[in-house]
């Protein structure tokens, strides 16, 4: 079983360079999520380059320092071509470890989209779009069309790329021609071969995130983004965070009305974490939830686009046909005209990246393209765009640091000790009949191993309920179907809150900001900008 980062769906470029003639000549993307935290991504590998240190005597100088804002020179990975002349962009420091201070320090990359309406401004909305990985700098730049109105004429927009991620010194691990190597090879059939080359896998990549990135494992967790955020505050001159989560960016957010509830001013959490959830749990509600996608996708294909839909039957036997067709791939690879092959786990990527769409996006509107060029051309490289763009491999080859990132946060935000038998049985029943599909060559053996065992450290935080008493009231957004963050999340983070207000998105999709819900949308401005909550129970159906 594969965890998928819960992250915020990235911008569309390989939609773009499919529909500019199927990534033929001429059409131009990266194809990739993240910065590129190498040579062009403007990042450092974390053992390359030591981390400085004796700069600062006390956590009041980090508090007191000020961001010297200039031109942003880094386009974002997705977006190689965005105009940035409206941005600025600069860097502050923060302690490695806040109980030394007076020791090594790292730089947090941010960027700022200043007010339209200078006069009228209320200060900063801090942005996060999650993953955990996912770069807040590109996020900023490539999402600028969603807070045009409102929220820009309030706030500076701002985001960051927080510790250890992306611009700011981030994690590495694996270089580009083992990650390709990883990627390229299916997990062995047979169970007890799949969990011997697992094992392997494991230590090997723990083992590389320790050499390269020793130094900041243990301080990439969101308790330290947190305390990073509360620096950002005040280096911007605001005396509470306004603050826009999105995805894993509700966890930072959560983390941060937990340490800094006095500093809470109007935080929305969208496409919720649950910070109390099991860990095993929440990534089998995960599968459930992309399967489900995968059967009104399929459902939405044969029915509404059957001119241009590789499916048919309903939902159901739909959505087994692309299982069929995926699992294939293992023995019968797809070339691609790159020259790469298409195996079955680089095949379900590009499918799962497609699910964090919905009805009319642009994302299915690409799966469906994907399919029809690989069911029935036997063409896979569509899918393997869109499984390059989840991965973060860019057209020379490259990868971004995303997937580190997103394996040393979570493990140094949860621990993860060895599920018991009860409770890997209960996983397998609950996959085995909520996604059968995504899970067809499941064992208990795949459950049972914890995904940060062979980890250089073992994290001391546990799932908890956070209250945030005292905080100003926070607004939580749940969207019904998001396969990414289920819905359920939302409703147990707003109830654990001390004072929350839940909004609910009926729909598709990962996440409600920018997915075209009107309503929504509003409601999230409304609050953000007037402080003005949803009534109690609102449901947004469009």
């Amino acid at each position: 079983m594969k965890t998928y980062g819960a992250r915020r769906k990235a911008s569309i470029s390989v939609v773009a360079a499919l529909l500019c003639g199927g990534l033929a000549a001429g059409c131009t993307s990266t194809g990739v999520v993240g910065s590129g935290g190498g040579p062009s991504g403007g990042g450092t590998t974390g053992a390359a380059t030591p981390l400085p240190s004796g700069k600062y005597t006390a956590v009041d100088g980090f508090y007191a320092q000020q961001i010297s804002w200039g031109a942003c020179t880094t386009e974002p990975a997705d977006d190689p071509k965005a105009d940035l002349s409206a941005f600025q962009c600069g860097t502050i420091d923060v302690p490695l470890d806040y109980s030394q201070p007076a020791g090594k320090f790292v730089k947090v990359a941010m960027v700022k989209w200043p007010a339209a309406n200078p006069g009228g401004k209320q200060g900063s909305l801090l942005t996060n779009p999650g993953g955990p990985g996912a770069s807040g700098v590109d996020f900023v730049e490539e999402a600028k069309q969603q807070f045009d109105g409102a929220l820009h004429a309030t706030f500076d927009i701002i985001g960051f790329d927080p510790r250890g991620l992306g611009r700011s010194e981030p994690i590495h691990c694996l270089d580009d021609k083992t990650q390709d190597a990883l990627y390229e090879e299916d997990a062995p059939k047979d169970p007890a071969a799949r969990k011997a080359k697992t094992e392997k896998d494991s230590k090997a990549l723990a083992a590389a995130c320790n050499k390269n990135s020793g130094d900041l494992l243990p301080f990439v967790g969101s308790k330290y983004v947190a305390k990073d955020m509360d620096v950002m505050r005040q280096v911007l001159g605001d005396k509470k965070l306004n603050y826009l989560g999105i995805s894993y960016g509700t966890y930072i957010g959560s983390v941060y009305a937990e340490q800094f509830p006095d500093k809470v001013g109007r935080l929305v959490l969208d496409g919720a974490v649950d910070p109390n959830a099991d860990q095993l749990e929440s990534d089998v509600q995960q599968q459930i939830g992309f399967e489900k996608s995968l059967e009104k996708f399929a459902a939405d294909c044969v029915t509404n686009h059957a001119a241009e839909c590789p499916l048919t039957g309903d939902g159901p036997a739909a959505a087994k046909q692309i299982g069929a067709f995926v699992e294939g791939l293992r023995d019968n690879p797809l070339p691609t005209r790159s020259g790469r092959k298409l195996d079955e786990g680089l095949g379900w990527t590009g499918v799962i990246i497609g699910l964090y769409g919905d009805v009319g996006s642009t994302w299915w509107q690409y799966l469906r393209q994907a399919l029809t060029l690989g069911m029935q051309k036997h063409d896979g490289t569509i899918l393997l765009a869109g499984a390059d763009q989840y991965n973060g491999r860019d057209d020379s080859g490259h990868y971004s640091t995303e997937q580190d990132g997103l394996i040393a946060v979570r493990c140094a935000d949860f621990v993860t000790p060895a599920p018991s038998p009860d409770a890997v049985q209960k996983a397998y029943d609950e996959l085995k009949n909520g996604a059968p599909i995504l899970n067809a060559d499941l064992t208990k053996d795949d459950l049972a191993q914890p995904m940060c065992a062979d980890w250089p450290f073992q994290t001391q935080e546990k799932p908890h309920q956070i209250k945030a008493e005292g905080a100003d009231p926070i607004l939580v957004v749940g969207t019904t179907d998001d396969p990414a963050t289920p819905y359920q999340n939302a409703v147990n983070l707003a109830k654990g809150f001390a004072d929350a207000r839940l909004l609910t998105r009926v729909g598709t999709g990962h996440a409600a900001f920018g997915s075209g819900n009107a309503c929504a949308q509003s409601a999230m401005e409304a609050y953000l900008t007037a402080g003005t909550l949803p009534a109690e129970g609102t449901r947004c159906t469009s």
